[in-house]
């Protein structure tokens, strides 16, 4: 990329627009880049094979190689703990000797395997790296669910979260056995993940919370150490709710890691912002730990831990690589050790996934407003850098709508911000507008370019992706503004940004709309019953009933709306005040709905429901379900009809 972005102009019109097929012709999805010396190692999540998730490898420096595919169909990557996920392998290498291992999703087991050839390959043909032997399963089927592990080389095991009857424990398998019943290692009061290993290999830190917590409201650092036979001794909490002066106040930790030299690195939120502390000395069992905190900023090096695998962070040689967010925005940070922060010149916005090395080689998963997620990267020592997106790209540069940084009064009169898109092409004097929104609802719109929000552009609409007020990248107020709130606060944002650019004469009063999923889809529908902006909406397997879902819902988010709504079943009036079923009366515009017939975390009878209130009061309603879709359509050709269903129903009562 060789030119200035703000040089790119997007107002020219082009005659074709992005057809559904093109926008949602999925590619991969990657996946926790991880540095092996002089390799490159990373998974792949594939639609076109039924989204199965490979690992694959590749030298450092090979960008415009593909990578060798480590574990072939039928083997599929994918872990299940707490219901989302994530954290599906660790590697290492010894004496050019690749070690991985994963979970597989057909059995839940953990499976291992080692390559040879792990040197310096640039020269070498494919395939680069041998198999030395066939891959073994180690943990025997029915044992549990596993996920976020990692290698301890020096006593030739695997560590890691194992869920087992809705408990969380860190447990051991050995490398070299068949269908083991796992060791536990430690008990903690609730849930716990993230694990990291010293670079000596004696020290463990790792993070838990417990319910009614989730872990980016409160959660706490913990560390042990290892005696002589490897078993966990002197545990102790280090930092985080429940540690220091002010014990009753809520703390957020997120990603503990080590640096080059021993000292325990780990996120934090005490001053309203998830920022960077490191150990100022060796961890001692019976001395509580000493931190500084040189880089304090107004950003957020952390995000909600939905899922295990999350990394924004890492030591490199002497100090440390970071992704900050800044206004809904990630920036790549280089931190020295004397609090100095230098930015690092690379034109990415959107990134995930840091890793990095002693030798100042860093990667990331890395996006920007005209370029798709691909591999970034980095040599530290000279600022070089390539970045390989995983498909090339679709639209030229000034087809492309650019994210517009748009702040608005939002609920309680407090300044809320979202990405308005304008339109790239020219069909409408006003424009109609669509509204999206995050799901989680703890989450956050992101600058990555998206084809779906670009097939409305390309169509004359202007798209307002809103980070209501709960969203993260804008530090611990902002985002502790839905607590007690939820579907009253990220209703009242997304009405309230459609209005605001209603009054900037940016769109058409007359042709408004809104779309989202999941948690999106309860504030599509919130939207709808408590606000009078909208004309249409589509919501695909979306929350409509709140009653059910807190008596139903899953382990990890078991008690997370009683932070979001209130205490269950005490604000139960609160629950039905809220749910958009029993306000379907309020709604007064059309309705399309999409729904996966295999759902677990939102089951179809809460779309059926929704749907016959508002048929019962003569309102438009389609519903489209499939019968082989959970939530979250995973077939793209699914997900090119749920996209061209939804235009046309728009299209069709909007009188476009």
């Amino acid at each position: 990329m060789n030119r200035k972005m703000s040089d790119l102009s997007y107002s020219k019109p082009f005659a074709q627009p992005l057809s559904a097929a093109v926008a949602l012709s999925r590619t991969v999805v990657l996946k926790e880049p991880q540095l092996i010396g002089n390799w490159v190692l990373w998974l792949e999540q594939r639609p076109n094979e039924g989204g199965r998730t490979t690992a694959l490898i590749r030298p450092w420096g090979l960008t415009a190689s593909a990578g060798q595919e480590l574990t072939p169909a039928p083997m599929n990557l994918r872990t299940r703990v707490h219901g989302y996920g994530g954290g599906v392998f660790a590697a290492e290498s010894f004496e050019n000797t690749l070690l991985l291992v994963w979970i597989n999703n057909e059995d839940g087991c953990v499976w291992t395997q080692s390559w040879e050839g792990l040197t310096d390959s640039a020269h070498l043909q494919n395939p680069w790296l041998s198999p030395c032997e066939p891959s073994l399963r180690l943990s025997s089927p029915g044992k549990g669910l596993f996920a976020d592990g990692l290698i301890d080389i020096s006593r030739n095991r695997w560590i890691g979260v194992m869920e087992y009857e809705d408990k969380d424990f860190l447990v051991t398998l050995s490398l070299s056995a068949r269908d083991q019943t796992p060791n536990a290692l430690h008990f903690p009061r609730d849930f716990l993940g993230y694990a990291a290993l010293s670079p000596d290999g004696g020290q463990l830190a790792w993070v838990e919370w417990q319910q009614p917590h989730m872990p980016w409201d409160a959660s706490q650092l913990w560390w042990g150490e290892f005696d002589q036979l490897g078993a966990l001794q002197n545990k102790r909490l280090l930092a985080g709710s429940g540690s220091g002066q002010n014990p009753i106040i809520s703390q957020s930790v997120f990603q503990p890691f080590w640096s080059s030299q021993g000292e325990l690195v780990v996120a934090e939120d005490s001053t309203g912002w998830w920022n960077l502390m490191i150990s100022n000395e060796a961890i001692q069992p019976n001395k509580a730990p000493e931190w500084s905190k040189p880089w304090p900023m107004k950003g957020e090096t952390a995000m909600p831990q939905w899922v295990y695998g999350m990394r924004t962070s890492a030591a490199a040689g002497e100090g440390l690589v970071a992704a900050v967010c800044k206004e809904g925005q990630w920036h790549l940070n280089l931190l020295t050790k004397d609090g100095h922060i230098h930015e690092i010149d690379q034109p990415f916005d959107d990134l995930s996934g840091i890793n990095a090395q002693s030798s100042g080689r860093a990667i990331a998963i890395a996006s920007n407003s005209f370029t798709g997620s691909g591999l970034l990267e980095i040599d530290l020592t000279t600022g070089n850098w390539d970045h390989s997106p995983m498909s090339p790209s679709v639209l030229a540069f000034s087809e492309v709508s650019l994210p517009e940084s748009f702040w608005f009064e939002g609920f309680g009169g407090k300044l809320t911000h979202a990405w308005y898109y304008p339109p790239s092409n020219e069909v409408f004097s006003i424009p109609p507008l669509l509204v999206k929104s995050h799901s989680g609802p703890t989450g956050m719109a992101r600058k990555g370019i998206s084809l779906g929000i670009q097939f409305w552009t390309s169509r004359g609409w202007g798209v307002v992706d809103v980070n209501y007020g709960g969203s993260t990248g804008f530090g611990r107020s902002y985002r502790e503004r839905l607590i007690g709130g939820w579907g009253e606060v990220d209703s009242f944002d997304c009405a309230s940004a459609a209005e605001a650019l209603i009054k900037e004469g940016k769109v058409d009063p007359d042709r408004i709309a809104i779309e989202g999923g999941s948690a999106a889809g309860f504030t599509t529908l919130g939207c709808l019953c408590f606000s009078e902006v909208f004309r249409v909406g589509a919501c695909r397997y979306a929350v409509s009933d709140l009653t059910e879902m807190a008596k139903a819902t899953h382990r990890f988010e078991a008690k997370y709306l009683e932070s979001l709504v209130g205490p269950w079943p005490i604000a139960s009036n609160l629950y039905e005040s809220r749910s958009p079923l029993f306000n379907a009366h309020r709604i007064k515009c059309p309705v399309i709905f999409f729904q996966g017939l295999e759902d677990k975390v939102v089951p179809p009878t809460q779309t059926d429901d929704m749907a016959s209130a508002l048929i019962e009061n003569d309102i438009p309603v389609e519903v489209h379900t499939y019968a082989s879709e959970g939530h979250g359509f995973r077939n793209s050709n699914v997900q090119v009809k749920v996209l061209e269903c939804t235009e046309r129903f728009f299209n069709s009562h909007l009188d476009i």
